[in-house]
Formats: C-alpha cells, structure tokens, sequence
C-alpha cells in the first residue's frame, strides 16, 4: 500500500475548515482546498477570482471556500425539480451550511455577495449566469401577495416568493 508523503499530511493539516454551528451530518462532502474548485458555466478566471474572495474572507462574513459553488448547484438542483410550480423551502436548522443547500433565498443571497465582492469582468459573467437562473426561479416560483408585511422577507425579489410549510408539519 502506498504511503502518503509527510509533506502532503502538512499541507491537509493546513487547510483551513469552515466552522459550522450545526451536528456532523451539516458538514460538506466536499473539503475546502487551496485551489478552486471548477464552477460549471464560469471560466477559470472567474473561478479563480471568486475562489480569491472567499478565501480572503473569515468565515463569520458569510463566504468560505466553496460557499459560491454549493450555492450554484443549490439553485441548480432547485430549479431542476419537476413540476411546473415549486414553492421555496426553509430548512430550520442551525447552521448556516444546511441553509446555504436547503433554502433558495439563503443561496440567492450569497450568489448576491459575491457578485458585489468580484471584480467588474468576472461580475458580468456570474451575472449572466444568474440573470438565466434568476429567470427560471421568476418564472417557476409565485409571487407571496403578503411578503411585505413581514419585516424578514423585504429586500430583493426572491424574498417575497411563496414558501411551501407542508414538510414543516
């Protein structure tokens, strides 16, 4: 069986994790690595550039390394449900991790931040990404005539969409 080299264990012992407030079962398959993880539809400049803001970044800010990937494909596997209505979902656990996968909004919201941290060309590009996703959730979600009452729901768009309470009960 091979060995690791020693070198090698010194750089795993080195990689920074994200703290999650939540149990084992919150933490993410995927550790965070010094390079960035390739972001589908970006190119590697635009990888590379969100991968260097969150990474400058502590963790009590809302970015870690991978944080804008894990809420890509949050969006993605959202929008890829069947059906012809979906109803956004609120997950009530305590860590931020488990919000960032279960709830929409919570990744739209990070999608946000990063956008407002990138560099003007990389900005355009995520953009447009999700200018396309952002058209999807317009068109797939419905509108919540009375998300202005509630002080927690007011600011952008995808805030005021019609959550579903059913798995809550």
């Amino acid at each position: 069986m091979p060995r690791r080299r020693p070198s090698a264990l010194r750089a795993q012992r080195a990689l920074p994790r994200p703290v999650y407030a939540g149990a084992e079962h919150c933490r993410s398959d995927r550790p965070p690595g010094p390079w960035p993880a390739r972001i589908d539809r970006l190119s590697s400049r635009t990888t590379a550039a969100i991968h260097r803001e969150e990474c400058r970044r502590p963790y009590d800010e809302g970015l870690w390394p991978g944080a804008t990937l894990t809420a890509l494909e949050t969006c993605r596997h959202f929008l890829a449900l069947p059906g012809r209505w979906l109803y956004l979902r609120r997950d009530y656990c305590a860590c931020e991790h488990c919000d960032l996968r279960n709830d929409i909004a919570v990744a739209r919201d990070l999608l946000q931040l990063v956008v407002s941290r990138l560099p003007p060309r990389p900005r355009r590009e995520l953009e447009a990404v999700l200018a396309a996703l952002d058209g999807q959730l317009w068109r797939r979600t419905v509108p919540d005539p009375f998300a202005r009452r509630q002080p927690h729901r007011r600011g952008a768009w995808w805030h005021q969409r019609l959550y579903d309470l059913d798995h809550l009960l």
